[in-house]
C-alpha cells in the first residue's frame, strides 16, 4: 500500500496545493531580487569633481557627502569585485565595474540616495545644497 494510500482523504490534495503556494511565494522572492536595473547614465567624463568616493571592500567611502547644485562627484572603483552606483530615481547610473571610475553632475538640490545594484547592503546619499 502506498503512503499516498493511507492518507486521509484530501490529504494528498492539501500536500500538493502548500506545495504550489510555497513555489509561488519562493517564484516571487527572486523577482523581487532580480529588480531590473535601470539603464546606465553615460558618465560625465570631462567634469571637474569636488567630491571623491572611494568604491571598495563592499562599501562607499565616504557613504555621505554634500556639494552645491552645478559641482561633481566622482566614484573611483578599486578592487576583485565589481560594483556600482544606482540613484534611488535612476538620475545616475554606472556600469558595473571593478577598476576605473564614474562621474556625475549634480544640476538639482536635493537628497540622492543611491546603492550597489549586486550589494545593496552598500548605500551612500549624495545632498545637493
Amino acid at each position: 500500500m502506498s503512503s499516498a494510500s493511507r492518507l486521509p482523504q484530501g490529504a494528498s490534495l492539501g500536500r500538493r496545493a502548500f506545495g504550489g503556494v510555497v513555489a509561488a511565494a519562493f517564484v516571487g522572492v527572486l523577482a523581487a531580487c532580480a529588480q531590473k536595473k535601470p539603464a546606465v547614465v553615460p558618465s560625465a567624463g570631462g567634469a571637474t569633481a569636488v567630491v571623491t568616493v572611494a568604491v571598495i571592500d563592499n562599501k562607499f567611502e565616504p557613504a555621505a557627502v554634500e556639494i552645491k547644485a552645478g559641482q561633481a562627484v566622482r566614484w573611483v572603483f578599486s578592487g576583485v569585485m565589481e560594483h556600482d552606483v544606482v540613484a534611488e530615481d535612476g538620475s545616475f547610473v554606472s556600469e558595473l565595474q571593478a577598476e576605473g571610475e564614474y562621474v556625475h553632475v549634480f544640476e538639482q538640490a536635493g537628497e540622492y540616495p543611491y546603492d550597489c545594484s549586486v550589494h545593496p547592503e552598500m548605500t551612500g546619499a549624495v545632498t545637493v545644497r
